[in-house]
């Protein structure tokens, strides 16, 4: 690893901070005052209208009211008309400091005009598809290649979650085995398999409503950097079959929301190895963001195969492939007959010219303007000065950050587990709450995240960003219940 190629500019110290947020969680509820709360609130009464609006008619054709996940905020969606840089405007021409940035793919910051122009200029040529062979769709699997050092070759797929469905019937294929185990608590996509564990290890099927339980019978978990108990699966499948794969993202579950130790990844390599498993990095969020070679280049870890998603393209649509091992690629060759079993995958509009494009572009221009790391420099402030408002107003909230992606945990409801069931059915939907009401109140005050838990920066956030948006994150932390 050469530190000035990668965004992460100094790696934390993973067990002083999940004991600082075990203490934040064995803590009560540090809320927003009521008073405060409501004068938040009354921002989306009279500045959102046409947000409330258009939601509300949506809700009545479209389920909830709106499509993805990112989009379902407290106390209701905001509709978005442009966004360019480090900012976004809404219906209401209210004006936000970026920090979702489509959910990390944006680097480059939104709507980067020198890759939006190459879009443009190729969908005049050609139109966004053609069904056929396009010469992005090589240029693009170059660019992957070149970076990433786990890929000998690479197919473009549709999503994440389609990626990851690819990989774990490659993996399951080439083994001749059938066990796949993930991370307690981590998102790898909607697919079937892998609605397992979401979000709250040892929550194993409760979110897998109108699936099958045997979808996932061959799908495993074991608790955040308990390698331990990894160790103890892999013995205990031996005995089954044995374990096609170990998923991980290796930054840890939801971003790094639980945070692993330096030498975590190494040690699942070693292990998959030693067991004859093959080793997958979900790099959907990683990818790109933590360096051009991702977290596989600054760990010095090798997976076998390696997921991506809306990284990929730079975040235009159709973002997802799978990458990896040539001999383990090979499954998904494409074509009728020929030797050998193959792994079946499809997708008409995978590897399309215009996401191709884009993401060959996004890429370019990533190297040019060393992307990674002005984005990895714009988060180091923004968490340095998030812990200084922490540690002065003497809140027991937790920040930091792995370069461009910051945790801003309050609420720590995705730190919540099934070993204290107690805990968990009382806490659960209050915690929820109170991250949806921090959201919601930095929202009021100008500033978008993650579900008011994490914040991803681009190479748009200037110091002067920063340093206003952490006006904005002190005004709401300020009126949190015991602050004088």
């Amino acid at each position: 690893m050469s530190e000035n190629q990668y965004a992460i500019s100094e790696y934390h110290d993973a067990d002083e901070i999940n004991a600082r947020l075990k203490e934040l969680v064995g803590q009560p509820l540090h809320p927003i005052r009521r008073d405060k709360m409501e004068e938040y609130l009354r921002y989306f009464d009279t500045k959102c209208s046409r947000s409330k609006a258009m939601t509300d008619e949506a809700k009545t054709i479209i389920p909830g009211g709106v499509q993805h996940n990112l989009a379902f905020n407290y106390p209701f969606p905001l509709a978005v008309r442009k966004v360019e840089g480090a900012y976004m405007w809404d219906e209401d021409d209210n004006k936000y400091i970026d920090f979702l940035q489509a959910g990390g793919p944006t680097v480059l910051g939104s709507n980067y005009p020198p890759v939006r122009d190459k879009v443009l200029e190729l969908v005049r040529e050609c139109g966004p598809v053609t069904g056929l062979f396009h010469e992005f769709e090589l240029k693009l699997a170059q660019k992957v290649q070149e970076h990433m050092p786990g890929i000998e070759m690479f197919r473009m797929l549709g999503s994440g979650t389609e990626s990851v469905m690819a990989a774990i019937r490659a993996a399951r294929t080439f083994t001749g085995k059938k066990k796949v185990i993930k991370v307690g608590g981590a998102y790898h996509g909607w697919s079937d398999q892998m609605v397992y564990g979401l979000h709250i290890p040892g929550t194993r099927t409760f979110e897998a409503k109108g699936i099958p339980g045997s979808a996932s019978r061959h799908t495993q978990e074991f608790y955040p950097n308990d390698l331990g108990q990894l160790h103890r699966r892999l013995i205990a499948n031996r005995l089954r079959g044995g374990t096609a794969a170990v998923i991980v993202e290796p930054l840890g579950p939801e971003s790094g929301t639980r945070p692993v130790p330096f030498d975590f990844n190494q040690q699942v390599r070693e292990l998959c190895d030693r067991f004859g498993a093959l080793l997958i990095f979900d790099e959907v969020v990683t990818g790109f963001r933590v360096g051009m070679g991702g977290a596989q280049g600054y760990f010095g870890v090798t997976p076998d195969l390696t997921i991506f998603g809306k990284c990929i393209t730079g975040g235009y649509p159709m973002a997802g492939g799978v990458g990896g091992r040539k001999e383990v690629m090979q499954r998904f060759a494409p074509g009728i007959g020929g030797t050998g079993e193959r792994a079946y995958i499809g997708g008409t509009l995978s590897a399309n010219p215009m996401s191709c494009a884009a993401g060959y572009y996004a890429i370019e221009e990533m190297e040019r303007t060393n992307a990674a790391i002005l984005a990895g420099r714009a988060g180091d402030r923004l968490t340095r000065g998030l812990k200084e408002i922490i540690e002065r107003l003497g809140l027991p909230f937790v920040a930091y950050n792995q370069g461009s992606i910051v945790h801003l945990e309050t609420g720590a409801v995705m730190l919540l587990d099934v070993r204290n069931p107690v805990k968990l059915l009382k806490e659960l939907k209050p915690r929820k709450h109170m991250m949806e009401e921090m959201g919601a109140a930095y929202m009021s005050q100008g500033v978008v995240t993650l579900a008011g838990s994490r914040i991803y920066t681009s190479m748009a956030d200037t110091d002067e960003i920063i340093d206003e948006a952490l006006n904005r994150f002190e005004t709401v932390l300020s009126s949190v219940e015991g602050i004088a």
